[in-house]
C-alpha cells in the first residue's frame, strides 16, 4: 500500500521541522513558542480543498472518526445504523461503541453494500446509513443515496479503504452527509495512525470537533481553562506529528493513485484471459483508487487452492482471503453473538450471499513502486498457481 511506500525525505524534514522549532507536539496553545505554525490545522484544511470538502476534522483513528460521525448525525443507544457485512470490523465497533444497534446488509458483486438488500433493512429506529467503499472501490452511491433519500435518513460514508477514490467525479467521503477516513500504516496516505472527519455540515463539523476534546467548544472570547461546553467528549485529538507527516503524504497522494491505477491495469490485462477469472464489478471504474484486484474464481476450494500455491510462490493477498475474519461479519461472534437481531443465529448463514462470493474471491495488493520485473513475476505466478489449483481440483 503506497502510503509507506513513499515515505521519504518529505516526512522526515517534516517531522524534524515541529521539534526545530520547539517541540511543541500538542495541536492546540503555545503559539509563541510554537512561532504560530499549526500542522493538524493545515493538515485538516489542506485536505478538505483536496477532497472538496467545507470542513475537515483530523483524529487518532479511522474508528475515531467512524464513532465522532455518528455521534453528530445523532446516533445513539437504542438505535439503528445500517452498514455492510464485508467491511473492517472498525466500522460495527464504532456503532456499537455508542450503543447503537447494527444492522448489517448483503454485498453485491461489487464487494459494497447491495442496495436492495438495504431497502429490506430500514426501520423506523435506522438513524445513520454506512455505505464502505472497501478495497479502494466505490460503493453504488446513486442507488444508496436514493433509497437513503427517500427515507430522509443521512449517509455516513467509510471511506476508510478509498481515499482518493471518486463515484461519479465527486471524491468519495464527499457524497453523504459526512465520510470517514483512515491513515493507519496500511492506508494509501498514512500518519502512523490517525483518521479524519469530512463534511459540508458546520453543525456536524462543530459536534466532530466538540466530541474529539472532552467537548471543549473552542469559544474565542475565553481561555482554554475556561472554555465553554454543552455536551461531553472524549479525546480524539492527533498530535503536531502527524499533521506534518500527513501533509507531506496528502502532496504525494495525486501520484500514488496515478501510480498504483497503472500497475493494477498492467496486472489486470495480463491475466483477464486467464479460464475462470470473474473480475470484481466496479460501480465507477474511473473512481477506483487502484490499490487492489480482486477477482472471483469458480468455487471456494479452487481459490483456497490458488492462494495456498501463490503463497508458496512467495505472493500473498489483500484481506481476501488472508484476514477474512476481520472483515466479513459472519466471523464476528465475538461481537453479534449476543445482539438482536443476531442472538442465537449462526451467523454465516446471516449473509449466504455474501458469504458465497468472499469465498470465492481473491484479492491482490497492487503496490505504486512495482517495476517492470515485478508485474511480470506476479503475472507468471498468478498463471501458474491457477494452473496448480485446477490440476490438484481435478
Amino acid at each position: 500500500m503506497p502510503g509507506y511506500e513513499l515515505i521519504g525525505k518529505e516526512e522526515r524534514d517534516a517531522v524534524n521541522e515541529v521539534f526545530d522549532r520547539g517541540g511543541i507536539l500538542y495541536r492546540y496553545g503555545f503559539d509563541e513558542a510554537r512561532r504560530r505554525i499549526f500542522r493538524v490545522a493545515e493538515f485538516e484544511a489542506e485536505f478538505a480543498r483536496a477532497f472538496g470538502g467545507r470542513y475537515a476534522q483530523a483524529v487518532t483513528s479511522g474508528t475515531a472518526a467512524l464513532k465522532l460521525a455518528l455521534f453528530a448525525l445523532g446516533v445513539r443507544p437504542g438505535d439503528e445504523v445500517i452498514t455492510q457485512c464485508h467491511t473492517f470490523v472498525a466500522t460495527v465497533e464504532a456503532v456499537m461503541d455508542l450503543g447503537a444497534m447494527p444492522v448489517i446488509t448483503e454485498v453485491d458483486r461489487t464487494l459494497n453494500m447491495d442496495p436492495r438488500d438495504l431497502e429490506k433493512k430500514i426501520t423506523d429506529r435506522t438513524r445513520v446509513i454506512i455505505p464502505v467503499h472497501m478495497l479502494g472501490a466505490p460503493a453504488r452511491m446513486d442507488e444508496i443515496m436514493k433509497i437513503a433519500g427517500r427515507n430522509h435518513i443521512p449517509i455516513l460514508e467509510d471511506a476508510a479503504q478509498a481515499p482518493g477514490g471518486e463515484y461519479r467525479g465527486r471524491r468519495l467521503g464527499t457524497l453523504g452527509a459526512a465520510g470517514a477516513f483512515s491513515f493507519d500504516f496500511g492506508k494509501v496516505i498514512t500518519t502512523g495512525e490517525g483518521g479524519m472527519v469530512l463534511t459540508d455540515d458546520e453543525r456536524i463539523y462543530l459536534k466532530c470537533r466538540e466530541y474529539a476534546d472532552h467537548g471543549h467548544e473552542y469559544n474565542p472570547t475565553l481561555p482554554r481553562g475556561d472554555d465553554s461546553r454543552s455536551t461531553w467528549g472524549f479525546n480524539f485529538k492527533m498530535m503536531e506529528l502527524q499533521g506534518a507527516v500527513g501533509l507531506a503524504q496528502l502532496r504525494k497522494l495525486d501520484l500514488a493513485l496515478r501510480l498504483q491505477r497503472e500497475n493494477k491495469c498492467r496486472l489486470k490485462e495480463g491475466i483477464r484471459d486467464l479460464p475462470g477469472i470473474e473480475f470484481r464489478e466496479i460501480a465507477d471504474p474511473a473512481g477506483d483508487i487502484g490499490d487492489t484486484l480482486v477477482f472471483f474464481l469458480e468455487d471456494a476450494r479452487t481459490a483456497r487452492r490458488f492462494v495456498q500455491d501463490l503463497r508458496e510462490r512467495g505472493m500473498g493477498t489483500k484481506n481476501l482471503p488472508d484476514a477474512i475474519k476481520w472483515h466479513f461479519a459472519g466471523t464476528w461472534d465475538h461481537m453479534l453473538a449476543g445482539a438482536a437481531p443476531y442472538k442465537g443465529r449462526d451467523l454465516m448463514e446471516c449473509w449466504p450471499a455474501s458469504r458465497d462470493l468472499l469465498r470465492r474471491a481473491v484479492a491482490l495488493p497492487v503496490f505504486v513502486k512495482m517495476t517492470d520485473d515485478q508485474i511480470a513475476g506476479a503475472l507468471r505466478s498468478i498463471g501458474e498457481s491457477l494452473g496448480a489449483a485446477r490440476d490438484r481440483r481435478s
